[in-house]
C-alpha cells in the first residue's frame, strides 16, 4: 500500500478506534452488574427495548409498502417520493422534533384536533418516543427493502401472474420470500437507529424517567451526576451496535466475490 494512503488510514482507523477502547478501558467491570441493576437504569432500558420494537414494527408495516411503491410501480414523482422519505437519514434529529411538535404538539395541525375532540396530547408520553423514533429510523428500512427488490428476479412473479394469482396474492406469496433477507436487514438497522435515537426524542417527548427517557438520554443525564452509569449505559448501546453489524456481515461483507 502507498504510504500516503497508509499513514492517513492509520490515523482514520484510530480515530475511530481509540474513543471506544477509551470507553472499554474505563468502564466499572467490577461494579457492572450493580450499574444494571439499578431502577433507572432497568427503567430506561426496558423502555429503550420496548419503544425500539413497537417502532420497527411501525416501520415494517409502514415502510415495506413505500418502498414497494419506490422500487416497483410506475407513479409519477418516484424521485421526489423518495428524497421525502429519506430526508430524516440527513435532517438534524432535534429539526424532526421540532418537525413533529408542530404537527402533532396541543396547537399542532394535527394535535390541535386530537386535543379539541378527544382530550389527548402526544408530546412528553411514551407514545411520542415511539413516534420520534419511527420518523428517524423509518428511512433506513425503507432504503434497504427497496434495495432488495430492485435486486429480486421479477421473472418469478410473472410466472405467479401467469397462474392466475392476484397482485396481493402475488406480494405476499412471493415478493415478500424473494426479498425477506432486505426486509431483516432493514429491521435490523431500523431497531439499531430507534435504540440509539436521541434528539428528535428529548424534544419531542422530553426526559421523563419511566415515561419517556431512554438510554440516550439516560446517559445524558447520568453523565453529569453518576459517570458510571453513564458508562455502563453507553457500554450497552455499544454492544448493541457491534452486534447488528456482525448481524448484517453477510449482506455488507461476505457476498463480495470476485467474478471468474
Amino acid at each position: 500500500m502507498p504510504l500516503p494512503l497508509l499513514v492517513p488510514a492509520l490515523l482514520g482507523t484510530a480515530f475511530l478506534v481509540l474513543p471506544l477502547l477509551g470507553l472499554l478501558v474505563r468502564a466499572p467491570w467490577s461494579n457492572l452488574w450493580p450499574q444494571l441493576t439499578q431502577p433507572a437504569v432497568g427503567q430506561a432500558l426496558r423502555l429503550s427495548l420496548l419503544s425500539a420494537t413497537l417502532a420497527t414494527l411501525v416501520s415494517l408495516v409502514l415502510g415495506v409498502p413505500i418502498a414497494w411503491v419506490l422500487a416497483r410501480s410506475t407513479i409519477r414523482g418516484r424521485s421526489v417520493l423518495r428524497a421525502l422519505v429519506t430526508v430524516p437519514l440527513v435532517l438534524p434529529p432535534v429539526v424532526g422534533g421540532v418537525a413533529l411538535f408542530l404537527v402533532l404538539g396541543r396547537q399542532g395541525i394535527l394535535g390541535r384536533w386530537l386535543y379539541e375532540t378527544f382530550d389527548y396530547t402526544i408530546p412528553f408520553t411514551t407514545t411520542a418516543v415511539v413516534i420520534a423514533e419511527t420518523f428517524v429510523a423509518m428511512p433506513f428500512l425503507v432504503i434497504s427493502v427497496e434495495g432488495a427488490l430492485r435486486a429480486a428476479d421479477a421473472r418469478f412473479e410473472d410466472a405467479a401472474a401467469t397462474l392466475g394469482a392476484d397482485r396481493w396474492t402475488t406480494f405476499r406469496r412471493v415478493t415478500l420470500p424473494l426479498v425477506a433477507p432486505g426486509v431483516a436487514a432493514g429491521a435490523v438497522l431500523c431497531w439499531a437507529r430507534a435504540l440509539g435515537e436521541f434528539g428528535a426524542t428529548i424534544t419531542f417527548a422530553g426526559n421523563f424517567p419511566g415515561t419517556t427517557q431512554t438510554m440516550p438520554l439516560a446517559v445524558y443525564l447520568a453523565l453529569q451526576s453518576n459517570p458510571e452509569g453513564a458508562i455502563v449505559l453507553s457500554l450497552v448501546l455499544l454492544f448493541v451496535s457491534l452486534a447488528t453489524l456482525l448481524l448484517l456481515r453477510d449482506r455488507w461483507l461476505g457476498r463480495s466475490a470476485v467474478p471468474s
